[in-house]
């Protein structure tokens, strides 16, 4: 039964998202709505999956099935994800004529592109709360990290890989070595 839940979820997931961040509230939502996963566990597969090569969705639902039912749960979850993904480029393969200088498209277009930035955002916000704060006070080295990363990557254009292995070494240096935690 929770293979087919399994599945289930993340074909509305699939079907209900546009891909990459956008499908992080969702996801969350489901997988803590079974009690698949708690909220620190998604913001733990979402950073997991950020770093693993691959499409986010795919990665954060391998991650998520395979914490709630193992091999056949994350077989299951990436099959939902996969199902409309498939299914729509298979429709709109057959179509793509019709669709490239549409009007409409581009008019739906734009009303997409905010609301896949509001989710976006949606996303940031509560992932800042878990990553920020802890026993309800803002916890500064993690903003420090944060800080640091954003300069790094924003101004001085570092790539993610090497973001990655610095928030690691930062993390191991303040928390573990120095014990600011």
């Amino acid at each position: 039964m929770v293979l087919l839940k399994l599945y289930w979820s993340f074909l509305l997931i699939g079907f209900g998202s546009f891909g990459g961040l956008s499908m992080i509230p969702q996801i969350s939502n489901e997988v803590i709505s079974h009690g698949w996963m708690t909220v620190d566990q998604v913001t733990d597969i979402v950073a997991i999956a950020e770093m693993t090569p691959g499409p986010l969705g795919l990665n954060c639902a391998t991650f998520a099935g395979m914490q709630a039912a193992g091999v056949p749960g994350a077989i299951a979850a990436n099959l939902g994800t996969l199902t409309p993904s498939l299914t729509l480029c298979a429709v709109a393969a057959l179509f793509f004529q019709h669709f490239k200088d549409s009007t409409i498209m581009r008019r739906i277009l734009v009303g997409v592109r905010p609301a896949c930035f509001g989710m976006v955002l949606g996303v940031l916000i509560s992932l800042s709360m878990s990553n920020y704060f802890l026993a309800g006070s803002l916890h500064i080295p993690s903003v420090v990290i944060g800080i640091v990363d954003a300069v790094l990557l924003l101004k001085y254009k570092v790539s993610i890989p090497k973001l990655l292995i610095l928030s690691c070494l930062s993390g191991l240096i303040l928390f573990g070595v120095l014990g600011l935690a």
